[in-house]
């Protein structure tokens, strides 16, 4: 049970000493912080510590935090910060008001140095010595800088961005002794009085007119370039289209009615005038025709130097001959087919004619005759023999046959 609770004191202990010696041993710098360790003994640390735990001696070291981001410098009526805009007399003396923006920060490895000349305790306004410092240095750069702009420099974007590029130059040659550095001169706004506001919203207005003008002129010279092209255009559309309608003219003429001239229209009478031709004379048709239709003389055949027309006539006229003796050789071969089934159908009636005019015809007939007699259901019998005659079988049998 003893041993126990020891166990148990020991445990304890060893608890609170894990949780005393980080607190007591050991400082914690934030991500957006820098830290500088300041030892009673030898002074501040020549390095800057970053984000994380750092050791430290409780009553030998002391750990000084300052901000790693930029602080902003605002030249502003947002109240945004302390600082009043920028009232600056321009070169050709006129009075400008400015809205500006100036980003600064501690120098990347320089915080050390900044807690070394003092400048990181804090005025009764709150703020670092540095940042104060900071802030009289740029204002007395930003009133010396943008004052060599004159009033139509202002409004001029590139060369304002020269004028604020060239402050930030100069305000980070002030800056490097203080352990700072800015990052851009940011103006915002641009005001002047408002008697020369109308001036210069006159005068900016004048420049938009010149470049709208500018631009209309542009814009008319190509409408006058974009005109004389359509118009050239079109006029060689139309030449092309007239060349086209000749060549589709030509072109039909040959292919309806061929190449060669003649004057008979008898159905055959060009192929005839073809045939009779010299084959010198037909080979310079074939010539001719290949130029024309675009095809190689080789490929260029009778067909093309007769015509479509010739050749449809032709055409029609052979389908009407042949369907003429067509007609006339079915006619012949219909009146012989009448003629022959008219002599069989007469041979075949004489024959059956004469096989009923037989003993066993006549017996076919009167058997087929019997068929579609039909007695009443009931029989009387008023013979005076005594024999019903209908059971006189043979006797029957004569009188169906006609032998009685």
């Amino acid at each position: 049970m003893k041993g126990l609770v020891k166990l148990s004191k020991v445990v304890v202990l060893g608890a609170v000493a894990l949780w005393l010696i980080p607190l007591l041993f050991t400082l914690r710098v934030e991500p957006t912080e820098i830290g500088v360790r300041q030892s009673a003994a030898s002074g501040v640390l020549d390095e800057d510590l970053g984000p994380g735990w750092h050791w430290r001696i409780p009553g030998l070291h002391k750990l000084i935090v300052l901000p790693s981001s930029y602080f902003m410098l605002d030249y502003t009526n947002c109240n945004q910060g302390p600082q009043k805009p920028l009232v600056i007399r321009t070169k050709d003396n006129n009075t400008v008001e400015l809205d500006v923006s100036v980003p600064i920060r501690i120098k990347p490895g320089e915080a050390h140095t900044l807690v070394s000349t003092g400048n990181h305790v804090k005025d009764p306004d709150g703020r670092f010595r540095y940042q104060r410092l900071a802030e009289e240095t740029a204002t007395s750069v930003l009133r010396e800088e943008m004052a060599t702009l004159d009033s139509v420099g202002f409004y001029s974007a590139e060369r304002r961005l020269a004028a604020s590029a060239k402050a930030v130059e100069m305000l980070n040659k002030q800056l490097a002794g203080m352990h700072l550095e800015a990052q851009a001169v940011l103006v915002r706004a641009v005001t002047f009085r408002p008697e020369y506001e109308k001036q210069l919203q006159q005068i900016q207005l004048n420049e938009q007119n010149k470049l709208l003008d500018a631009a209309a002129q542009k814009l008319a010279v190509v409408q006058q370039s974009l005109d004389n092209f359509q118009q050239g255009t079109s006029a060689q559309v139309s030449q092309h289209t007239q060349d086209w309608i000749k060549r589709q003219a030509e072109l039909e003429r040959a292919y309806q009615v061929g190449l060669l001239a003649n004057t008979d229209a008898t159905v055959g009478a060009t192929r005839a005038k073809l045939a009779a031709m010299a084959p010198a004379e037909v080979e310079e048709l074939r010539v001719q025709a290949a130029k024309l239709f675009g095809l190689d003389a080789a490929s260029v055949g009778d067909g093309y130097l007769i015509g479509i027309k010739n050749i449809q006539a032709e055409t029609l006229e052979y389908k009407n001959r042949i369907t003429a003796e067509s007609d006339g050789i079915e006619g012949r071969l219909g009146a012989e087919g009448d003629a022959l089934v008219a002599k069989v159908q007469g041979e075949f009636e004489n024959k059956v004619n004469t096989l009923l005019s037989s003993p066993g015809g006549k017996a076919f007939v009167a058997w087929q005759a019997a068929e579609n007699i039909e007695f009443n259901k009931t029989l009387t019998f008023s013979s005076s023999e005594g024999i019903p005659s209908v059971l006189r079988l043979r006797q029957f049998a004569e009188l169906f046959m006609g032998g009685r």
